[in-house]
């Protein structure tokens, strides 16, 4: 019968997993390969960063869940994907074979395209629950001898949301402790214009975000290059709504999170035919490798076009909503295709999210991701942060259940007032 192997085990991943196992039949194999052995709740990160969780809050070892549930689990990086041979070459040489493929690596973080930029350099990330650590070590140590921060997105960013988070958990974890004031913030963007988020701006965003970064004492750089980063020091281009250059600036820091530009991970982007020039998976409707029949790929790692031209490079978030439906739609579809059925369940471009505010919130829905819209909304809120910490519990005990549902659906759109969007 099929074995299907699922690359990666996160957000995607991890749900890909149960949601095949309850739809298919025992005699069918299921494997997950990760290159860790346990799970993270990434949107926690934030939180991670300023020492509001700890890594075991929102971590747990993924054997145990999954073998409980019949699935097979390796924690192994994958060094090469043989798509004509049906097979994935793993870092200690072993080699698995497959019927069906479900790419759900998340992205390569692209710090290299920035020199000095990223952890090895003298920039944090939150984008893994390592990183976040590092920037929690580093900021406490900032605290002892606090000075000018930069907190935002590097060009070429597609993923936002938490850096308008962390900005604001930062600026509220420094007044709690009586040290805002020693802090002079900025908030350095690719973006044409606050609130643009990758989506060409979400309801009142740009108003809103920009409402809250005024009245929080926060300085905003848009069209921002980042050209380089010192020890210190931040060399960042500003443009003008035309690509033209606007103003030079050498900004000092004491303390700094960016989040970097996105790539494919390198086994993925190697294989011939699989992805676009920057190694994202390229799919059809039926979140289908374009080339390879029996590939499918969802998440982060999927090439979605720029919601419009700007002047420094943005890239399309990926929010975990629109996630979730394009799992849905693979399953349905590899259990159509063992049936020899045609594929016919198609992705949702659905952007949802809750967004962390410190001790407020925002919340959108972008209906479609792609202007024009149905749906076209912001909204603010203390019941926002609220929802989002009592969403980091339940997806967390969700994915160590097993639980083939669909958590945000559930979840999400429950604490929007919404019933139910169409897919």
């Amino acid at each position: 019968m099929a074995h299907i192997v699922i690359l990666g085990a996160g957000t995607g991943g991890m749900p890909a997993a149960y949601e095949l196992r309850s739809t298919l039949d025992r005699s069918h194999r299921i494997t997950v390969v990760n290159a860790v052995d346990y799970f993270q709740f990434v949107p926690s990160n934030p939180w991670v960063g300023v020492g509001w969780r700890e890594r075991e809050a929102i971590t747990f070892p993924i054997r145990p869940h999954l073998e409980k549930k019949g699935i097979d689990f390796i924690a192994q990086p994958v060094v090469k994907i043989d798509a004509d041979g049906n097979a994935l070459d793993l870092q200690d040489g072993t080699r698995l074979a497959y019927d069906y493929l479900v790419i759900t690596t998340g992205p390569k973080l692209a710090f290299d395209e920035v020199p000095g930029a990223g952890p090895a350099g003298h920039t944090h990330s939150i984008c893994t629950v390592d990183h976040a650590e590092k920037a929690y070590a580093d900021y406490q140590r900032f605290l002892a001898d606090p000075g000018p921060a930069i907190i935002g997105a590097m060009p070429g960013a597609s993923c936002f949301g938490p850096a308008y988070e962390f900005s604001f958990v930062f600026n509220t974890d420094l007044r709690r402790r009586k040290l805002r004031h020693k802090v002079p913030l900025t908030f350095v963007t690719s973006e044409p214009y606050i609130g643009h988020l990758g989506l060409g701006g979400v309801g009142d965003s740009k108003s809103m975000l920009e409402s809250e970064l005024r009245n929080n004492d926060i300085k905003w750089i848009t069209n921002a290059k980042v050209t380089r980063v010192e020890d210190g020091k931040m060399f960042v281009t500003e443009l003008d709504d035309h690509g033209s250059v606007k103003k030079e600036h050498e900004l000092p820091f004491k303390y700094s999170m960016m989040l970097p530009a996105f790539r494919g991970v390198d086994a993925v982007a190697a294989v011939e035919g699989l992805c676009n020039p920057r190694g994202f998976v390229l799919v059809d409707e039926h979140q289908r490798s374009k080339k390879y029949r029996n590939i499918f790929s969802a998440g982060v790692c999927i090439a979605i076009p720029p919601v419009e031209a700007t002047p420094v490079p943005t890239g399309a978030p990926k929010t975990g909503y629109m996630i979730e439906s394009m799992i849905g739609a693979i399953v349905h579809n590899i259990a159509a295709d063992i049936a020899g059925q045609p594929a016919t369940a198609k992705g949702s471009w659905n952007a949802i999210c809750l967004a962390d505010m410190g001790d407020t919130g925002v919340a959108f829905v972008a209906l479609p991701q792609i202007p024009p819209r149905n749906v076209n909304w912001m909204k603010k809120g203390k019941w926002v942060h609220l929802a989002k910490v009592a969403f980091e519990k339940y997806f967390i005990y969700k994915m160590k259940t097993g639980s083939s549902e669909p958590v945000y659906e559930k979840y999400v759109l429950k604490s929007l007032g919404v019933e139910r969007l169409d897919r």
